[in-house]
């Protein structure tokens, strides 16, 4: 009963035949029932309203007004034959029949309406999962293109800073060669060879911790105790250029925090010492830490020079630096520190000077809990 398709499944025909003997079988059952038996002939009359609806769901309005057209034409003669003699009766019967096909029309109808609605649905589904393919394959294509743009950027920035110091040591190897008569001469290029040579291992150190970072090793950490540990660490470097660096204690206790503490560490001592190359004037390098519903913020606070707008968006770059003298990788190699704890570095410029560096460390389920 597929009318759009001209041969039937098994399942098709086993369905078919179901519907075929069903009809049959009631049909039967009106022919043998006694005539004086009118609440069995309602029954059965009811009965092939069953068929009719499961044909019309399973085969729409086709499959619905084919199986009414079936069971009309088998109940037909019954109603004649056996009911002429009751007019009324009779009638009830007829009314009957149009309700088969009414009941098959209307419910073949509904039927084809959700039918068509699934494979719209089924069409758009089919077409969005293609479209998702698409952007994911589109995605894949800007990752893999974004890879070699930075690692173009990457081997354009380690070239250019590798020249400096090679051209350094190219030179003051050179006229060092030719002053075998002025030892003092020879023994200054020696030291200028020496420095750069520092200088070049240090750069390279720098590349390797930013191009292969090594995962946080997490244990619980008090980050009071980091802070204070950076502020001794800096305060006599930069005491000498009239830079006072303190901690403020918070109004709190600190939560323990579950991080890798030397390389937070590494991270606050970046960001001091960047601070106090930014504060030529002197001034006071603020260290505070304070807590979000799921997060400890941990504040370098300066009073330095600040940093252009425009620079602003290209500070965590690789070889990207504001100092004559700068590798450009000390706050890249802070910020995928950051990114490893999950965390991130925000940067805002204080109201009367300076800037102000954020470390937002998250704190899990557990510290939230606890603190």
């Amino acid at each position: 009963m597929r009318m759009e398709s001209s041969r039937f499944s098994h399942i098709d025909k086993v369905k078919i035949w179901g519907i075929v003997l069903s009809l049959c079988a009631i049909t039967t059952a009106h022919y043998v029932a006694n005539i004086h038996d009118l609440y069995w002939h309602s029954i059965f009359q009811r009965a092939y309203y069953g068929p009719i609806v499961v044909a019309a769901l399973w085969y729409g309005r086709r499959g619905g007004l084919l199986t009414a057209s079936l069971a009309t034409l088998l109940y037909l003669p019954h109603v004649i034959i056996t009911w002429h003699g009751l007019p009324t009766y009779q009638v009830d019967k007829y009314a009957d029949i149009i309700l088969f096909f009414a009941c098959g029309g209307v419910t073949g109808i509904l039927s084809d309406q959700q039918r068509k609605q699934r494979d719209r649905l089924q069409e758009t589904a089919k077409q969005l999962s293609e479209v998702n393919a698409e952007l994911q394959r589109s995605f894949e294509s800007l990752r893999r293109t974004e890879r070699l743009s930075a690692l173009g950027r990457l081997s354009a920035g380690l070239a250019h800073e590798l020249r400096n110091p090679l051209s350094a040591i190219q030179g003051a190897f050179e006229i060092a060669t030719r002053l075998d008569s002025d030892p003092e001469r020879r023994e200054e290029f020696r030291a200028i060879i020496k420095k750069e040579l520092i200088r070049l291992n240090d750069m390279l150190n720098h590349f390797l911790a930013f191009a292969r970072p090594e995962a946080p090793r997490r244990k619980p950490t008090s980050v009071q105790d980091l802070m204070e540990e950076t502020c001794s660490l800096v305060s006599g470097s930069v005491s000498s250029r009239h830079i006072d660096v303190h901690c403020k204690k918070p109004d709190f206790p600190l939560p323990v925090v579950s991080c890798d503490p030397g390389q937070i560490k590494e991270v606050m001592l970046n960001l001091v010492l960047n601070a106090g190359e930014a504060m030529s004037e002197g001034g006071e390098i603020e260290l505070s830490a304070t807590r979000q519903t799921d997060a400890l913020i941990i504040s370098v606070k300066d009073q330095g020079t600040g940093i252009a707008e425009e620079q602003l968006q290209q500070i965590f770059d690789p070889f990207y630096s504001t100092k004559a003298n700068g590798t450009g990788l000390g706050l890249s190699i802070a910020n995928r520190i950051m990114e490893q704890h999950g965390g991130r570095i925000e940067v805002s410029r204080n109201p009367d000077r300076g800037m102000t560096f954020s470390l937002v460390l998250p704190l899990e389920p557990a510290e939230v809990i606890g603190s």
